[in-house]
C-alpha cells in the first residue's frame, strides 16, 4: 500500500510504485481464497454470510470517503467536473470504477490526475472477482475439483489473455477483471499449495529476498509509459507469491511484523481511500501543483483521516455484532451514495450552485483550433510539414509569424488587424518550440530541426516582417542567434514581441478562486498576473544592438495595478485560457495595440 501513496504523492521518485495494487491483488486472492477453501472443507461455507463479511469490510469507509468526496466537489469543482465527479460516484458505488475508467481515459494521462476516485479502480475489479470466485469455488467443492488446479488454469488463461491484449488494448487490459484476475489468482494458487513449499528458515529467506528483490526490481524500471500489466506483471506477482510463502523469513518476521507496519496494515483500506481524493483536491483548492512538503502533509492527513475511520467507523461495523439493522443502513447508505452521484450527473453539476458569469469565465477553454492547429501550428511529435495556406502569397507586405502555441494565438487578431490593413500573413509555428536557431529544447526533441526548416522557408517566400513570439524563459542567446540569422540571410524587419503575462495558477483558475474566496467577480486588472517586464528589458538590451525592434507585450496588458483578466465583463472577454494563451479577444486586443509598429513603414501593395 506504501507503494500506491508514493507512486500518487511523489510520481518523479516512485515510478513505478503503482505495482502496489498489484501486490495487494496476491495478497487478497492468498487470504480470502485461503479462508473460505478451509470453510468448504469442513462443510461451513456460506455464501451469504461471504458477502455479508465483504459488506461489512467494504462499505461503511468507502460511504465516508464517497460521502467526504462528493461534498468536497460541491464547493471547489466546476459544474462539468462535478458532474463527471457524479458519475463516478455513482459507478464506484456500483463497484464499476474500473469499468467507467476504461469508457472515459487511461490511468497514467493528465486529466485523470483531477479525478478524485481514480484509485477506486482497484476496488471495481476486486469486488467484481469476488462476486464470481466464490461460486466457482463451491462448484469446485461440489464436483471434487481440485481447487489449485481451477486456480492455475484460470491464473493462466487470464495472464494470457493479458499477454495478448496488451499491445493492441492497453488501457482495457489494465483495467478488465478478467485481463487482472490472473494476479488474485496467483494468491489462490499460493493459498491451496502452501504446503509445498520448505518453511525452513534459509529456503524462506531465500524465497523472501528473492521476492522482494523483484518487487523493487518493478518499482525501478516501470513507469507510466511502461506496457503494463503484459509480462511486467511477472515481476510484482512472481515477488509478492515468493514473499507470502516464506512466513518464516526474517522480512516477514522482523520487519513486516514491526508495529508500525502492522498498524499501516490495519489502516491500509481506508488509508488507499482517503489519500487520493485528498491530494487531488489539495490541487484543486490551491489552484495549482502541489509541493513536495504540501504533498508530505496531505499523506500526513490521510494517515490521520484512515486511523479515525478504522477506530470509529470501520471497527463498529466489521467487529461489532452483526444485526439486521447494520446490514440494512450500510445498504441504504451505499444506495444514497449511487442515488446522489446520479443526481449530481441529472443536474449537469448543479451549476446553478456559481453566476452564469462566473461559470462561463471558469470554464474557457483554448481554442487551438483557431489558430490553424496541426497545419500551421504543428504538433511536432505528429507533424512535421506546414500545409500551403499557411503561407499567402497575393499581397504584400508579407508578415511571418514564427514561434511556439503563443504565436499560434495571435492569429486571431492578426486576422481581424488584416481587414483594415491589408498585409499578408505567414504562420509557421509548431507547439513548444520557440523561435531559436540551435537550441535543444528538451520537451520538444524535434524542435531543432523544425527551426531549421523553418529558417530556410523564411529565405525561400522573402517575408517583409519577421515577427517572432513565444515563451522566453530560456535559450536567449539562441533566440539573438535566430536575429542575427535573420538580418544576414534576408531583408526582412525583425519584430521580437515578448511574453504575455502568466497566470501560474491558468486565469480561469484564478476567476473561480476568487469568487470563492470573495464571492465576486475578479477585478478587471488582478496582481496574480506576473507581468515580464524585468525580463523585457533583458531582451531589449540583447537583441535591439543586433538589428531586431522590440515590442512589449507586458505594457499592453499590465500596469502598476496589475495584469487584465479580462477586457469587458463577458465570458468571451477573459485574456487568457490557461496560463500563458491568450484568448481570441486578448489577440484581437494586444495586436490592435502593436500593429502599426509592428507593419512600421512598410506599405502595402502587390507580391514581389
Amino acid at each position: 500500500m506504501t507503494l500506491v501513496l508514493n507512486f500518487h504523492a511523489f510520481p518523479d521518485a516512485v515510478p513505478g510504485g503503482f505495482v502496489g495494487v498489484d501486490v495487494f491483488f496476491v495478497i487478497s486472492g492468498f487470504l480470502i481464497t485461503g479462508l473460505v477453501a478451509r470453510e468448504l472443507d469442513v462443510g461451513r461455507f456460506s455464501l451469504i454470510e461471504f458477502y455479508n463479511r465483504r459488506i461489512r469490510r467494504i462499505f461503511p469507509a468507502l460511504i465516508l470517503v464517497l460521502a467526504v468526496t462528493l461534498a468536497l466537489g460541491w464547493f471547489w469543482m466546476l459544474p462539468q467536473a462535478f458532474a463527471q465527479l457524479g458519475s463516478d460516484s455513482f459507478a464506484s458505488a456500483a463497484f464499476l470504477a474500473n469499468i467507467a475508467l476504461l469508457l472515459q481515459s487511461g490511468y497514467f494521462d493528465v486529466e485523470s490526475a483531477r479525478k478524485p476516485l481514480l484509485h477506486l479502480w482497484s476496488l471495481g475489479i476486486e469486488e467484481q472477482f469476488y462476486l464470481f470466485w466464490p461460486l466457482l469455488l463451491m462448484v469446485a467443492a461440489r464436483l471434487r475439483m481440485s481447487i489449485l488446479t481451477l486456480a492455475a488454469v484460470l491464473g493462466i488463461a487470464s495472464f494470457l489473455l493479458n499477454v495478448a491484449w496488451i499491445g493492441a488494448n492497453p488501457v482495457a487490459t489494465f483495467y478488465l477483471p478478467f485481463t487482472r484476475a490472473f494476479e488474485l489468482l496467483a494468491g489462490a494458487v499460493l493459498a491451496c499449495g502452501w504446503n509445498n513449499f520448505n518453511q525452513s528458515g534459509t529456503a524462506s529467506d531465500r524465497r523472501a529476498w528473492t521476492g522482494v528483490a523483484l518487487i523493487a526490481a518493478s518499482v525501478a524500471m516501470l513507469d507510466s509509459h511502461s506496457a503494463f500489466p503484459g509480462w511486467w506483471a511477472v515481476l510484482p506477482v512472481a515477488g509478492s507469491t515468493l514473499l507470502l510463502s516464506a512466513p518464516a523469513a526474517w522480512v516477514n518476521r522482523v520487519l513486516l511484523a514491526s508495529p508500525p507496519m502492522v498498524w499501516i496494515g490495519l489502516i491500509s483500506y481506508p488509508l488507499y481511500l482517503w489519500h487520493w481524493p485528498l491530494l487531488v483536491f489539495g490541487g484543486i483548492i490551491k489552484f495549482g501543483p502541489l509541493t513536495l512538503p504540501e504533498r508530505e502533509l496531505i499523506l500526513l492527513a490521510s494517515g490521520l483521516l484512515a486511523w479515525a475511520t478504522y477506530r470509529f467507523v470501520e471497527i463498529p461495523f466489521r467487529f461489532g455484532r452483526p444485526s439486521q439493522r447494520k446490514m440494512f443502513g450500510l445498504g441504504a447508505g451505499m444506495a444514497m451514495i449511487a442515488l446522489a452521484g446520479f443526481a449530481v450527473v441529472w443536474g449537469r453539476g448543479f451549476d446553478s450552485r456559481l453566476p452564469p458569469e462566473i461559470r462561463a469565465m471558469a470554464s474557457v477553454r483554448t481554442e487551438s483550433f483557431k489558430w490553424r492547429f496541426g497545419e500551421c501550428l504543428l504538433d511536432l511529435a505528429k507533424q512535421t510539414g506546414f500545409a500551403d495556406a499557411c503561407v499567402e502569397r497575393d499581397r504584400r507586405p508579407l508578415v511571418l509569424v514564427w514561434g511556439d502555441s503563443t504565436a499560434g494565438a495571435l492569429l486571431p487578431g492578426l486576422r481581424k488587424a488584416q481587414e483594415t490593413r491589408g498585409f499578408a500573413i505567414a504562420q509557421l509555428t509548431s507547439n513548444s518550440c520557440i523561435p531559436a536557431l540551435g537550441a535543444d529544447i528538451p520537451s520538444t526533441p524535434n524542435c531543432r530541426a523544425m527551426n531549421d526548416k523553418v529558417f530556410s522557408l523564411v529565405r525561400q517566400i522573402k517575408p517583409d516582417i519577421v515577427l517572432l513570439h513565444g515563451t522566453w524563459e530560456k535559450h536567449l542567446d539562441n533566440v539573438a542567434e535566430t536575429v542575427a540569422a535573420l538580418k544576414k540571410e534576408t531583408d526582412a524587419r525583425v519584430v521580437v514581441l515578448g511574453d504575455v503575462p502568466s497566470w501560474r495558477r491558468g486565469l480561469p483558475s484564478e476567476v473561480l478562486r476568487y469568487f470563492i474566496l470573495h464571492r465576486a467577480l475578479i477585478p478587471e486588472r488582478s496582481p496574480n498576473g506576473s507581468p515580464s517586464a524585468a525580463y523585457d528589458a533583458v531582451m531589449r538590451a540583447r537583441l535591439e544592438p543586433l538589428g531586431a525592434e522590440f515590442i512589449s507585450a507586458s505594457d499592453v496588458f499590465c500596469n502598476a495595478q496589475g495584469c487584465l483578466t479580462r477586457i469587458g465583463d463577458a465570458a468571451a472577454d477573459i485574456t487568457a485560457s490557461d496560463q500563458v494563451h491568450i484568448t481570441e479577444k486578448a489577440s484581437i486586443f494586444l495586436i490592435a495595440s502593436i500593429i502599426d509598429r509592428v507593419l512600421g513603414g512598410v506599405a502595402a501593395g502587390k507580391p514581389r
